[in-house]
């Protein structure tokens, strides 16, 4: 399970070394699920911490539509 969290942890890092540096929501999600993986068990942090970065960065790229189509409903 140990092998299995680093292999994790360095695709992780490579997929966010590569990607824009937009991490909008990625660092509170992160945060989250890093503490609900520590929770679960041991070895979940780094899991719970890339799932929950990704999850947050999904919500926040939402928030950010939902925000762009009241803005362009709202215009004049």
């Amino acid at each position: 399970m140990k092998h299995a969290a680093i292999i994790l942890a360095l695709a992780t890092s490579a997929t966010l070394a590569t990607a824009p540096a937009e991490a909008k929501g990625c660092l509170k999600g992160a945060a989250v699920g890093g503490v609900g993986g520590h929770l679960v068990g041991k070895g979940h942090a780094v899991a719970g911490a890339a799932i929950g970065c990704a999850v947050g960065h999904h919500r926040a790229k939402v928030a950010a539509r939902k925000q762009a189509a009241h803005t362009q409903s709202h215009r004049g």
